[in-house]
């Protein structure tokens, strides 16, 4: 006797109730798939890009808005930092380096970020194409940049006032960039930027000085007028923890942000709703198994006469019981692979849309081994829901059944 046949017959029979009870599964298990690969992938990624950086300055406000905006160019800077101070700064013996960052402009959505060379070897970004800025408005582009703007080697394109890339912003038409490199894939926030010289913003923002030779902007603007936007800062020594951020904020105008603290502090405000969701999908989960159960239950009163006459023809009570616990098995496993496939589907369509909007990209082409304890459930669930009807087909009697018809 092929109890699979049997199995796949009588659920294919019935194929709406089959479809309805796998469907309802599926979207369990994918909205569980999409939030481990989402949650799993934007955790990384700010992992890698908030990496050796121990402590971000900018201005005075939110420490969480400073990092937003500075290690993952995510939200809107909390002002700017006066250059002297952190001149200042840098030659604090607590300090081992400071990257001065400027922003301020965007291109078609994607932020100018002024920087030096030490903000690319940090994130170790390689160029596929060109070479680094040496003067300012000259440009290098991360692959999203120049995949979504299509700037070649070469290339000029104008930055837009603000970083949000909305129709209507001032361009800065009298200060074009020119592309002089491309960067290769970093799988860091250098992807998504454009990257230049410091000087490059401050030259377009300084419209009050009539200053024509723009390679030299740095020297010919006054000191008292230079600004940046943040700084990112690598301590000395361990202790540096401790002391300098407090001296940053006490005796300065500038503000401190940890990065490993706030990121922290930004997943437990994340991870509230995470939780809410993964609560629905557990329900759906559940409902799904529910559902499994009262079809296979029911279906024992229209299946009774066939079950005894499968006794009567020599079946084993553990026969029945295996082809009940192999149609809740089978539509478990139906329903979870078809809900894998579609957390990933709706993965790599929020990674589009994320990548659309100039946000950090996830993608559904990648595997999480927890992932495997979402199947596990799903098949756990399954074998739950037949375990009952199965013990009832098993205790069928076959003289009553045939003596009823």
């Amino acid at each position: 006797m092929n109890l699979a046949t049997i199995g796949f017959s009588y659920l294919k029979a019935r194929r709406l109730n089959t479809a309805l009870n796998v469907l309802l599964l599926a979207l369990g298990v994918a909205t569980i798939t999409l939030l481990l690969l989402t949650t799993s992938q934007l955790e990384e990624r700010m992992q890698r890009d908030a990496r050796g950086i121990d402590l971000v300055v900018g201005a005075k406000g939110s420490p969480m808005q400073i990092i937003l905006s500075s290690i993952y160019q995510l939200d809107v800077p909390t002002g700017n930092v006066s250059w002297k101070q952190a001149q200042e700064l840098a030659r604090h013996r607590m300090v081992k380096k400071v990257i001065p960052l400027a922003l301020g402009d965007n291109h078609k959505g994607f932020r100018i970020v002024g920087t030096n060379h030490d903000y690319v070897a940090h994130y170790g970004a390689r160029l596929a194409q060109g070479r680094l800025w040496q003067t300012p408005l000259e440009a290098v582009l991360g692959v999203e940049v120049a995949a979504a703007t299509g700037l070649k080697i070469d290339g000029t394109f104008f930055g837009a006032h603000g970083l949000g890339g909305r129709e209507g912003e001032h361009m800065h038409e009298m200060y074009p960039y020119r592309v002089v490199g491309l960067f290769a894939p970093t799988g860091t926030v250098v992807d998504r930027i454009v990257l230049t010289d410091v000087a490059s913003v401050w030259a377009v923002h300084a419209d009050q000085y009539d200053i024509t030779d723009v390679a030299r902007i740095a020297e010919l603007m006054p000191d008292e007028e230079k600004e940046y936007t943040a700084l990112l800062i690598q301590y000395a020594s361990p202790v540096a923890a401790a002391m300098l951020p407090r001296y940053i904020n006490q005796n300065s105008e500038m503000q401190s942000a940890s990065p490993a603290y706030e990121t922290a502090r930004l997943f437990t405000i994340i991870g509230v709703g995470v939780d809410v969701l993964r609560g629905f999908a557990l329900v759906l989960i559940f409902t799904a198994g529910l559902s499994v159960f009262i079809a296979l239950y029911n279906a024992l009163s229209e299946r009774r006469y066939d079950l005894a006459v499968m006794r009567a023809l020599g079946a084993s009570p553990a026969k029945l019981m295996w082809l009940l616990l192999f149609e809740g098995i089978l539509l478990a496993t139906l329903g979870a692979l078809l809900g894998v496939g579609l957390g990933h589907l709706m993965t790599e369509a929020l990674g589009f849309a994320l990548v659309q909007a100039r946000q950090v990209g996830v993608s559904g082409m990648t595997w999480v081994n927890d992932e495997l304890w979402v199947v596990a459930l799903a098949l756990g669930v399954g074998v739950i829901a037949a375990l009952l009807p199965a013990w009832r087909a098993s205790r069928t009697d076959i003289a009553g059944t045939l003596a009823r018809g």
